[in-house]
């Protein structure tokens, strides 16, 4: 079995012994269902001693026996979804493949895995089908035997039904549910079967921090808001080594948050571990930020191009973007996979569980958030009044300006401080981050026209350089000029019309 991914949409319901499955057939849309197909299947799960995975609602196996034998690893997606990973079976059946050691190195940070139970299931498959044949869903009444490892406890034995999408629509999964409750099923208290088996053993997830209130101590700010990007980086992690749509940006901006949280609440908290982690993180946003900057202009030239008169000929050029903003691409991200797998990262994602485990708050974070965050804030505001100042009184102009940068980042800045706040003032902290965000975005389309100027610049010497026509090049970094000053128009535009309200009135 070669690797593989798929996106998994299940619901999983307890049912008794004697319970009977009832027909499916007159479901939604289904048009028949399939005779049974029986499996004998067993599979040993593998975890860290203090069941980190498990705990996560992450699952690794060796299964053997059914359809798909060999190694899967399932990690949490949105609701009802879980993303999985098949690879082989290889000779030695308790060596995890490394490619999904990699994929949960966020989670277990190299401790040592070891089989924690075993279950031995009996399935019987009912496979959904559509009109013209087509699967739609799969229906399976599964009889399970778990013993945990190594072995201690008696083994435990019960039922489910499965009910699995295969190309049908999420509604069937709803009508299938309401057939099968009808019937005595009911949704089982567990999100996967080890954690059925485990029980007991089974540790509680860590609790998240208090929600920030303005009566609150002020601490409760940040450390809630850097949970949430901690955790999102997690998340983030094995998608991006998977390369999967929008990792690299997502995990890039849950970095920047982080730091930016570090940076704006720094009074809160000490300075040592709060400066030690910000110069941390922001070394990781800058790996990620090669990718994810190359991404970026990969799809600004490509949309450029099919921009282009339908006589103008792009196909040379077009070729040339995608072979040398596609390779450059491949070169960063195996830079970040580089940086994912070395010491300094777990290192950070060690510093920042540390932080968030044991808070090195100082006495101001002890008062009331009402009477310090809004200043906190506020400080930020001021900051990036004088940076828009300082811009405004630069000569302007369609090339790149220290004065907008600073901006720029400012902005960003003061957008994250203010979402971190949203808890206490959710109106005051919205119309502030929008505010921010909209100098964020403006400057930040200023930046990438005079980075993606430059690159036009490269291809177009390179161009001439191989013998083909250039005039495309010149052609793009026109409209990129003007795109530029569009650009600032509107920022001083807007900041005249709209610049942010402190956060404090």
């Amino acid at each position: 079995m070669p690797t593989t991914r798929s996106v998994e949409v299940e619901r999983k319901y307890d049912v008794g012994d004697d319970a009977v499955l009832p027909s499916l057939a007159d479901l939604p849309g289904v048009a028949r269902v399939d005779p049974p197909v029986v499996h004998e299947m067993s599979a040993v799960y593998f975890d860290t001693p203090d069941l980190r995975l498990a705990s996560r609602r992450i699952t690794l196996r060796r299964r053997s026996g059914g359809s798909d034998a060999g190694w899967h690893l399932k990690l949490p997606g949105g609701p009802d979804e879980r993303l999985e990973i098949h690879e082989p079976a290889g000779p030695d059946p308790d060596a995890v493949p490394a490619a999904l050691l990699s994929l949960v190195r966020a989670h277990t940070r190299d401790r040592p895995l070891a089989p924690v139970a075993r279950l031995d299931t009996r399935r019987a498959v009912h496979l959904l089908r559509g009109p013209a044949g087509e699967p739609l869903a799969e229906a399976a009444d599964d009889r399970v035997r778990a013993q945990t490892l190594p072995p201690g406890a008696d083994p435990t034995r019960w039922r489910e039904w499965e009910t699995e999408l295969a190309g049908g629509p999420r509604d069937l999964l709803d009508a299938a549910g309401d057939l099968l409750t009808a019937h005595g099923a009911r949704r089982s208290a567990h999100p996967t079967k080890l954690a059925r088996a485990l029980g007991p053993r089974l540790p509680d997830p860590a609790p998240d921090p208090p929600a920030p209130r303005r009566k609150g101590p002020a601490g409760d700010v940040p450390l809630a808001y850097l949970h949430t990007q901690v955790r999102e980086l997690a998340v983030q992690d094995p998608r991006v080594r998977l390369d999967a749509p929008d990792a690299v940006h997502r995990m890039r901006v849950a970095t920047r948050r982080a730091r930016s949280a570090l940076g704006t609440y720094r009074a809160l908290l000490d300075a040592g571990a709060a400066e030690h982690l910000r110069a941390e993180l922001r070394w990781l946003a800058g790996v990620l930020g090669q990718a994810r900057d190359t991404e970026v202009m990969h799809d600004r030239l490509r949309d450029l191009l099919a921009a282009e008169p339908a006589d103008t000929d792009t196909g040379p050029a077009s070729r040339r973007v995608d072979a040398t903003l596609g390779k450059r691409y491949r070169d960063a991200h195996d830079e970040v996979l580089r940086a994912l797998d070395g010491d300094r990262y777990l290192g950070l994602l060690d510093g920042l569980d540390t932080l968030l485990a044991e808070p090195p708050l100082t006495p101001r974070a002890h008062r009331k958030a009402r009477a310090v965050v809004p200043e906190l804030v506020d400080r930020d505001a001021r900051r990036l009044r004088r940076a828009v100042r300082d811009a405004l009184e630069a000569p302007g102009g369609t090339g790149a300006d220290p004065s907008l940068h600073e901006a720029r980042k400012r902005g960003k800045r003061l957008r994250y401080a203010a979402e971190a706040a949203t808890p206490l003032h959710p109106r005051r902290a919205a119309r502030l981050a929008q505010a921010a965000q909209a100098v964020q975005q403006l400057l930040g389309e200023h930046q990438d026209s005079v980075v993606t100027r430059e690159t036009l610049r490269e291809l177009g010497t390179e161009a001439y350089a191989d013998g083909e026509d250039a005039f495309i090049y010149g052609r793009l970094h026109g409209l990129e000029q003007a795109r530029a000053l569009e650009a600032e128009t509107r920022f001083r535009q807007r900041w005249s019309k709209d610049p942010p309200v402190p956060f404090g009135k």
